[in-house]
């Protein structure tokens, strides 16, 4: 009776603070966005909230409200089911036998609480073996828990040593590693892990794959979520693949310094594996537990020299976020989201959030957002202005006009003409519309972009045991990050170093080192994609590919390929407007926009894919400005046969004039 009374008690008091508030007339037209449902009896009303409500409201819910028909606010407490702190400890204590084809690993957990996996910890690298876990309430009689479960590690960086199995309270584990098909290894320690005191809900949705790049070695998946503000709690992948492993990370736009780059939020292993004698074990799903702002979310898999995986969809888990609030009468109510000014509301509902928690969900049919009658509807991106200060431009050097088809949010990749005149930074490009600039974001990817060179295998006359590839690319100055091929040699073992040939002031040659690399192939070895690194931007559109082969006899490289990282700018225009992206200015500093307040926005928008019109030089490169590190030097000794021609002239000035010669 009296746990009754208590919660009567503070029914009553909600209902008391629910009745104070209805009373003050809310402010509805501030906001741009609402969706009508209906609630058909009074009581505690908990819903979930729709997809669409968390993208088009502020990340943190501080622009949701919530009004009755009448347009009074009423208090509401929002529910996020989110795991609590997993426990995770080392083994209390930790023991290996070895055997003829076994190694058993005994530990003592040193939890009370029930467990539902633990980790193995190795020095060892490229193995894969099957294990089988026990537990037991006293050391001596034993229970399965887990038969054939793989652990394994592999050169390219996928690792699996965390065997899970169903939850339970084991004072003791034992497990044995099977060594029948391959040499026992060293294990250095174990952790043990706490089970989860209570499940979670979460609601699985597909996730639409909105583009696929094969980088070398590794596959690029942007995945498109639906909405944005999504509390992702894993991803599942499906493929058909019979046997593999793969290392994946997840990443997501992030926007700083005025630009977007992709920030790391999550990494794991995927396998479908089949250890000889042992039934098949597969994981696909890559666990996260994070808010992802963005309606992007980016996919790596790290492919090694395996073929990349055919993926035929990805599926995300997310956590329902609840509203949860009282209604005094059936009737309509109203969730307003879109308002960027607003304070986020603070209701005095703490005491009642155990009740509330515990609410059962409400089946409640909630209409998608829809433009508030009462407030004047924006147009895509309104806090974005499409037109900054007037520029000066007589000091750049190049410009492209940009062909648009449609109004809106704008994205344009850079191309190589862009890439290779304007600075390394991009502090120089200036997007314009007739003598104002236009604010933009620059947006780093992880995309990798590949060109074909021209290549010239050659002999050095003096060297003959030298080999070189004379390496041309279509401009000079391109950010490359790395240069591939392949070997038709079977056999060999090569040092190979890259460099270019640069001037100095006085016109000598010299080199400038880009990647020295080790590189062996063997007969029984498929002829695979080599990769050399390049760690900075080239001065010049010659490279050179170098190795010496000794007493053997000269190697055979084909299909090159160079790489570089897909950049683009992000911007709002209209498909009528005569817009220009100016570059080639080494002595300007990058720009700052107010755009950057709201490139979340612009990032989340729907963009159409702009293209490049034909370069223009708009200034004459001066003679010595022309005088690039590789192109010799020119100027120093036009300078030095100035200073010279100066020298005679003073000389021959102060030598002592020929005494007149006699009449």
């Amino acid at each position: 009776m009296k746990i009754k009374n208590n919660f009567a008690s503070k029914y009553l008091c909600l209902l008391a603070l629910t009745a104070g508030l209805t009373t003050r007339a809310a402010l509805p037209a501030d906001w741009q966005k609402e969706q009508p449902f209906e609630i058909a009896a009074p009581g505690l009303v908990k819903i979930s909230l729709p997809t669409e409500t968390l993208s088009a409201a502020r990340p943190a819910l501080e622009d949701l409200r919530l009004c009755d028909a009448a347009g009074n606010e009423l208090p509401f407490w929002i529910e996020h089911p989110r795991p609590a702190g997993k426990i995770v400890q080392t083994a209390k204590s930790f023991q290996v036998s070895l055997n003829a084809s076994t190694t058993v690993i005994t530990l003592e957990t040193g939890l009370a609480q029930p467990l539902d996996g633990v980790a193995l910890e190795t020095p060892a690298g490229n193995f894969i073996k099957a294990v089988r876990v026990d537990g037991s309430a006293d050391g001596k009689s034993w229970q399965p828990l887990a038969q054939g479960r793989p652990i394994f590690r592999q050169q390219f960086g996928a690792s699996q040593l965390h065997i899970t199995f169903s939850a339970g309270s084991w004072r003791w584990l034992r497990l044995t590693v099977d060594d029948q098909r391959s040499q026992a290894i060293p294990f250095t320690g174990a952790r043990v892990f706490a089970a989860a005191v209570d499940p979670l809900p979460s609601e699985i949705q597909t996730s639409a794959i909105a583009e696929r790049d094969e980088n070398p070695g590794e596959t690029r998946l942007t995945l498109n979520l639906g909405a944005a503000n999504l509390d992702v709690a894993n991803l599942k992948i499906e493929t058909d693949e019979p046997l593999f492993t793969r290392a994946v990370t997840l990443a997501v736009p992030q926007i700083s310094d005025n630009g977007i780059r992709e920030q790391v939020v999550g990494q794991g292993v995927i396998y479908h594996v089949a250890v000889e004698g042992q039934p098949a074990s597969a994981n696909l799903s890559m666990p996260l537990e994070t808010q992802v702002r963005s309606h992007e979310l980016v996919l790596l898999i790290q492919n090694g020299d395996s073929p990349p995986l055919a993926i035929s969809a990805v599926r995300v888990e997310r956590r329902p976020v609840y509203l949860v609030f009282l209604a005094r009468t059936p009737g309509t109510f109203h969730l307003l989201t879109g308002n960027k000014f607003c304070a986020a509301p603070h209701y005095d509902l703490a005491s009642l959030g155990a009740d509330l928690k515990n609410a059962a969900v409400t089946p409640t049919q909630i209409s998608p957002p829809a433009d508030n009658p009462n407030y004047r509807a924006p147009e895509a991106l309104a806090g974005i202005e499409m037109t900054g200060a007037a520029l000066d431009v007589s000091a750049w050097k190049f410009r492209k006009a940009i062909q648009l088809s449609r109004d809106g949010a704008q994205q344009i990749e850079l191309d190589l003409d862009v890439l290779a005149r304007a600075n390394p930074d991009f502090a120089d490009l200036r997007l314009l519309r007739g003598s104002n600039q236009v604010p933009y974001i620059v947006q780093h990817t992880s995309i990798n972009r590949s060109l074909t060179p021209a290549v010239t295998a050659t002999n050095d006359a003096k060297n003959l045991k030298l080999s070189r590839w004379i390496i041309r690319l279509p401009r000079a100055g391109l950010p490359l990050t790395r240069l591939t091929c392949v070997a038709k040699t079977p056999l060999f073992q090569r040092e190979l170093s890259l460099y270019e040939e640069l001037a100095d002031e006085r016109g000598d040659k010299y080199r400038r080192s880009l990647s020295s690399v080790s590189w062996t192939q063997t007969p029984e070895r498929k002829p695979k994609e080599f990769s050399l690194p390049l760690d900075s931007a080239l001065q010049s559109d010659t490279l050179f590919l170098e190795t010496q082969n000794g007493d053997n006899p000269p190697i055979e490289l084909e299909n090159f390929a160079a790489f570089y990282p897909a950049t683009r700018v992000l911007f709002k225009a209209k498909a009528d407007d005569a817009l220009f992206l100016y570059y080639g200015n080494p002595r300007v500093s990058a720009p700052t926009y107010d755009l950057s307040l709201v490139a979340a926005e612009l990032l989340a928008a729907d963009k159409t894919a702009a293209k490049f019109a034909t370069e223009e030089q708009l200034k004459k490169t001066s003679w010595a400005e022309s005088q690039t590190p590789g192109s010799g030097g020119f100027l120093f000794w036009g300078i030095l046969a100035v200073v010279v021609v100066g020298l005679l002239v003073v000389i021959t000035r102060l030598l002592p004039k020929a005494p007149p010669t006699a009449g």
